[in-house]
């Protein structure tokens, strides 16, 4: 019967058997003895798989205007069958609070550059710098919104453990599944998006992350928290996921504090919770109302409780998917893939404790409850 369910959820997508948390190799397992590896330029090169997947290089800005934006690239593959890519744009409240200009578009012609870190497609490239500090984004495939941003690391990337991955499948040899993520965690972004109202001056912060999901994505996560804090002195991240109860529900934490010029600490030994939450009438699902993170390392901690009593938006993600994406999730039962924004206007404070030494920054907070099945 296994072998049925599992045959049937790769063709058509359906919930996986419950194999329990011994088929899944958690990326927290090797960070038990190497909490990260650094990132260079070789771990960004695209690797454009050729089965199932959804790879992404994501871009968030956070501008001394007081702006909040996005940019992202977006490559899936179904079954080998057919790959599309996709480039979204985001600026938050561009027409005032709650409305948003969001941009979605399919690409042409998409390759990669020799190296493999560059993507570009008709009217769209992400390009790294030879030197591996510098990504510039350009893009004319939207006439609502045309980008033309330098985005460099001001602080090593990192990825949890030895290679960043989480392994999925009952034979740790032979893994079916896999998923990863790689930071650029305190970056800076220059540059301009040029939308049919407005020239946005996009200079300030940002964090970058590239992403991979090697199998179906509601398979690898049932839900995600996204924690990304930026102030004057210190950046902190956090991506945290939970598989379905095919891999045990088993939680995967990914985090890290920096600074300029340096990690203070990354790895996996981080927690976020949702302190209070009301049942969203549109999608059921339970939005969060407050947040409590916490980094641990061993000679830097750090903490933040986040008030998020105003959303700033909820996305539908099968609204603004490509096609091939809703072909993977939709229509299976219970999944209903929504992520509930925030963009808090006012600051919020990280509290840092550094070898005995306490310290509180007040910094700007974007973050991200997503809900899949």
């Amino acid at each position: 019967m296994n072998w049925f369910k599992k045959t049937l959820a790769d063709v058509a997508g359906t919930q996986e058997p419950e194999y329990g948390p011994s088929a899944i190799q958690p990326v927290t397992k090797q960070a038990e003895t190497k909490p990260y590896t650094e990132v260079k330029s070789e771990h960004l090169k695209w690797r454009a798989m050729e089965s199932t997947c959804v790879e992404t290089q994501g871009f968030y800005f956070m501008t001394d205007e007081g702006v909040t934006c996005m940019a992202q690239l977006i490559y899936s593959n179904v079954m080998g069958v057919k790959t599309t890519c996709q480039f979204n744009t985001k600026i938050y409240d561009h027409d005032g609070p709650g409305k948003h200009q969001w941009c979605s578009d399919p690409l042409s012609n998409h390759g990669f550059d020799e190296p493999g870190t560059g993507f570009y497609a008709d009217n769209v490239s992400v390009l790294l710098s030879e030197d591996g500090t510098t990504y510039t984004i350009k893009s004319a495939v939207n006439e609502d919104n045309i980008c033309n941003l330098t985005v460099k690391k001001t602080a090593p990337g990192f990825m949890a453990g030895e290679d960043g991955t989480t392994f999925y499948g009952t034979d740790a040899k032979n893994p079916w599944g896999s998923m990863w993520h790689k930071f650029w965690p305190r970056v800076t972004v220059s540059g301009t998006m040029q939308t049919k109202k407005k020239t946005y001056n996009v200079t300030g912060r940002a964090v970058f992350i590239h992403a991979l999901q090697g199998m179906k994505p509601h398979h690898a996560a049932a839900s995600w928290n996204f924690v990304d804090f930026q102030g004057p002195t210190y950046s902190a991240v956090m991506m945290e996921y939970t598989t379905p109860p095919s891999y045990g529900k088993t939680v995967v934490n990914v985090g890290c504090i920096a600074k300029n010029g340096e990690i203070l600490y990354a790895g996996c030994s981080n927690s976020v919770k949702h302190l209070a939450a009301t049942i969203d009438p549109v999608s059921e699902w339970p939005e969060p109302k407050a947040l409590l993170c916490n980094w641990n390392g061993k000679s830097v901690e750090a903490e933040m409780m986040a008030d998020l009593a105003n959303r700033t938006d909820r996305v539908d993600v099968l609204a603004h998917v490509p096609t091939i994406i809703k072909n993977l999730i939709g229509g299976v039962v219970g999944t209903k893939p929504i992520i509930f924004q925030y963009d808090p206007k006012e600051k919020m404070t990280l509290k840092i404790k550094e070898n005995g030494n306490e310290i509180s920054e007040t910094g700007k907070l974007f973050c991200e409850a997503t809900f899949i099945s």
